[in-house]
């Protein structure tokens, strides 16, 4: 046993050093005890007072700053209640720091504890304490029996509390013991919400090629399952933020945290962390956090409050990162005081959704500028429609969904010498560059074939097909030829010359439609000749006719003739609608782009 020497100097001690001990406190804090009540402890406690016949006896545990008892019997009002005192009034803190039983049986005779408040505050005369054991050794408190008088203590009574100590620390193991298990159960929930976290963010950002989509998307597979509320932040070509998305767990903070992504375009100081990530490319984390890291990092004062109401206890912050390295951006998560800290696991998860998002990014802005390109490169090709006193023209061109290539889709209208209106459209077989150069050359073989000529389209149909194969293009297309005699007097002759292509739809006056079928003929550009035939009706005053290639009217879950249908069904009654109207109201019909659509009308004034 280590008891303390009376002598005639009166001094305060400090707390032993070992109360700081990190391994020790995550070992208490491991027990899941605290100031409140414990029945296995207060048995203990009750055990101790009645075996050893004295009036208080408490199961203490100590911290860096104060003691608290899961067990306790005999604490004088108001301790009783509050189940802890300060260290200022503990003597347990001395059984922790010397590691070993201390025995008083008149604490008012030793220099150690003479002047601790105990003495007065909780009359604790007589002390003996046992040290309480994690599974390491270390002590995490002390099971001790207190007398408010002067005690000669046996080596009985010693004996049996050293003995109901060690079954007290076996409980304390125990407890350690299910709080790791637990503990280890929470990990691997949260290893397996990680890894569903990171499938779920490769699947969403596997679904769109648009930017601005992904990174919504992304901000809301991250909030609020990593985090109260995250800042996605793309950079321009200065190295500064051009693009920010913001987004809260809470709908209610959805003003604060839009208007806190708009001041950090401009308002991040040389001091700012996510600044920092953007120029070294370092992932930071911030397990502890306040407004205090707002103010250092900010220019604009407003950030700090709207950051208060928001919430900010942890952060961390990570790059986006593209082909070869280079940074694009930074994710920026942050929690407020409710939730559980970042630590290095949240940091590696959030790297991984950095890297993913950024080669997401990259590719993204790649397809963005490949599609700009591409669409500028086919609207291009895309002729401007004369203007006919007699006619009406309105073309549209849209290319398929989510896609990159130019394709074979193309329309023409061009007026003759003698006034006619030669009125052509068709679809090469393609979606690629090579496909647009080739509608290109046919487009152009239309042009220089039929222009100045009278024959009847079939003939130039059939010139057209032989000059393809004469030259030896690689041309596989549909086409439908067109010539449109205007008369002044309000009906117009029409001829025209069908090669595999969907046949032309008139609205007629009056809202009915007609399809103008004819005996199909076969491609142009096969390598056998074929005949080649003219068809004729009039367009009169108000008619429409109506020119399209397969986007229109093809899709996958059904057939071309009931593509046609539902075509010809939409297209009745629309004879009154203005010719721009009615491109832009087939155009919005399609659902899914499966195909690049393009469309040519022309109406009878």
């Amino acid at each position: 046993m280590t008891d303390g020497s009376p002598g005639p100097a009166r001094r305060s001690i400090a707390p032993p050093s070992v109360l700081g001990d990190p391994e020790r406190l995550r070992a208490l804090a491991d027990t899941g005890l605290d100031a409140v009540p414990d029945e296995a402890f207060d048995r203990f406690a009750r055990l101790v007072s009645d075996l050893l016949d004295v009036p208080v006896a408490l199961v203490s545990l100590v911290s860096t700053d104060r003691q608290f008892f899961p067990g306790a019997v005999g604490l004088p009002d108001p301790w009783s209640e509050r189940r802890q005192t300060p260290l200022s009034h503990s003597f347990c803190q001395h059984v922790v720091g010397i590691e070993a039983p201390m025995v008083l049986p008149d604490a008012r005779l030793y220099p150690r504890v003479r002047d601790n408040l105990a003495i007065d505050d909780l009359g604790v005369v007589a002390y003996a304490g046992m040290p309480l054991t994690d599974l390491s050794g270390r002590v995490l408190g002390s099971l001790c029996a207190i007398d408010n008088k002067p005690r000669a203590w046996t080596a009985a009574q010693l004996r049996t509390l050293a003995d109901l100590a060690a079954a007290c620390s076996s409980e304390l193991r125990l407890r350690i013991a299910l709080d790791g298990a637990q503990e280890a159960r929470r990990r691997v929930v949260q290893a397996h919400g990680r890894l569903e976290l990171l499938a779920g963010v490769s699947e969403t950002l596997a679904g769109t090629l648009d930017v601005g989509t992904a990174l919504r998307r992304l901000a809301a597979t991250m909030v609020p399952l990593l985090a109260d509320w995250c800042l996605l932040t793309l950079i321009g070509p200065t190295g500064l933020p051009r693009e920010v998305v913001s987004v809260h767990r809470d709908p209610a903070r959805a003003a604060d945290v839009d208007r806190f992504g708009d001041l950090l375009r401009t308002g991040l100081s040389p001091e700012s962390i996510i600044r920092a990530v953007l120029r070294t490319g370092q992932p930071r984390l911030g397990s502890v956090a306040s407004l205090a890291d707002v103010t250092r990092g900010t220019t604009h004062p407003e950030m700090a409050s709207i950051a208060s109401r928001l919430g900010i206890a942890s952060y961390l912050s990570v790059p986006l990162r593209g082909a070869g390295g280079t940074v694009l951006g930074a994710i920026t998560l942050v929690n407020g005081g409710q939730r559980q800290q970042f630590d290095d696991r949240d940091l590696l998860t959030a790297v991984d959704i950095g890297r993913r998002a950024g080669q997401a990014v990259g590719n993204s802005s790649m397809y963005g500028e490949q599609r700009h390109v591409a669409e500028v490169l086919q609207h291009s090709m895309l002729p401007r429609l004369p203007m006919v006193a007699e006619l009406e023209l309105a073309a549209r061109y849209q290319p398929a969904a989510d896609r990159v290539e130019v394709g074979g889709d193309w329309y023409d209208a061009f007026v003759q010498p003698d006034g006619d209106v030669i009125a052509a459209i068709g679809d090469v077989a393609g979606h690629d560059i090579e496909a647009a150069a080739t509608m290109g050359q046919l487009r152009n073989l239309v042009r220089g074939n039929a222009f100045g000529r009278p024959d009847a389209v079939g003939s130039l149909m059939a010139d057209l097909d032989g000059a393809i194969r004469g030259l030896r293009l690689p041309i596989a297309a549909t086409a439908t030829l067109v010539r449109i005699c205007p008369q002044r007097a309000g009906v117009h002759e029409v001829t025209w010359s069908n090669a595999g292509h969907p046949p032309a739809l008139v609205v007629r006056a009056g809202g009915a439609v007609e399809a103008l079928e004819a005996t199909p003929e076969p491609l142009l550009g096969l390598a056998r000749p074929s005949p080649r035939s003219s068809q004729s009706t009039v367009l009169a005053t108000g008619d429409t006719l109506l020119l399209y290639t397969d986007g229109l009217i093809e899709r996958r879950d059904r057939s071309i003739d009931e593509g046609l249908a539902e075509l010809v069904g939409r297209l009745t009654g629309t004879d009154t609608l203005p010719l721009d109207d009615l491109c832009d109201l087939l155009l919005a019909s399609i659902r899914h782009r499966e195909d690049d659509t393009a469309l040519l009308a022309v109406r009878a004034r």
